[in-house]
């Protein structure tokens, strides 16, 4: 790995300037298209998937940090965020957290890769599905013991996979009738939760792990994080400035297609494009 820097830097440069300009002009991001594109980086670098995957996760995880952060200050200043919600929650979520990096650092790489592959795919069914009608379970949230499982389940998920608070809070609150900037602006502190502990976690997990990248402390690649942080923090804007003047709805059926076939390729269920 070490004597491909010089091909690495340009690719996590391309690789931060496209999470953050579909983060802003779809309101996706994080993990949710960093760790696809770690992933198939570092494979492509040679890595084997046993510790490309956990390195891509950790690795996007220690991006979110800075990204959510960002977004949940904005978000706060317009009152966007729903702090009752993020008090019942965020004991729970934490909980996840610890289960979560648990099982993301003793499950197989290629396990988490095929469950990447298969949140992939659900979540741009769910995309492609939402722009032609909004689905509702109910007019108000559950009670509090179900959103305590949830939250734990939020948490869970987001820290074994490598993906922010955005991807699976807004979809879930939604089906409650939650309006809608409250949900992504309560997201965004919901993965700042998320990733602080889950960062800590894969950094401890990854300890001892031999033939990592350079720059890497356990799970997480520092040279990665430098280059990953200031191109998405940077496109972000732009996303945001394009998202007043394209078709959206239309960009996010596209986008939708894309996520499916790179989760399917995750899945290794198209004929010779397995992961």
């Amino acid at each position: 790995m070490d004597s491909n820097l010089i091909i690495l830097i340009p690719l996590l440069l391309v690789a931060g300037a496209v999470g953050g300009l579909l983060a802003g002009l779809l309101g996706v991001g994080g993990g949710i298209v960093l760790v696809p594109i770690l992933y198939h980086i570092y494979t492509g670098l040679g890595m084997s998937a046993e510790l490309a995957m956990p390195l891509s996760v950790g690795t996007s995880l220690s991006t979110i940090i800075f990204t959510s952060l960002m977004s949940a200050r904005s978000h706060y200043r317009r009152g966007n965020i729903d702090l009752e919600l993020i008090r019942r929650w965020a004991l729970w979520i934490i909980v996840g957290v610890m289960l979560g990096t648990t099982l993301g650092s003793i499950v197989p790489g290629a396990t988490l890769k095929t469950l990447f592959g298969g949140l992939l795919t659900i979540v741009a069914l769910h995309m492609f599905w939402t722009v032609l009608r909004k689905p509702r379970l109910a007019d108000q949230l559950p009670s509090h013991p179900i959103q305590s499982a949830i939250a734990t389940g939020v948490g869970s998920l987001a820290s074994m996979l490598g993906i922010g608070g955005g991807t699976l809070v807004v979809p879930i609150l939604n089906l409650f009738d939650y309006p809608i900037h409250r949900a992504v602006g309560s997201a965004s502190l919901v993965g700042f939760i998320i990733s602080v502990p889950a960062t800590l976690g894969y950094i401890y997990s990854g300890w001892h792990v031999p033939n990592l990248p350079v720059g890497s402390t356990g799970y997480v690649n520092w040279l990665a994080f430098a280059l990953l942080v200031p191109a998405t923090m940077s496109f972000a804007p732009l996303g945001a400035r394009l998202c007043h003047r394209l078709d959206v709805p239309r960009l996010k059926q596209v986008f939708s297609v894309f996520l499916l076939l790179i989760g399917l390729k995750m899945l290794g269920l198209l004929p010779g494009l397995s992961g």
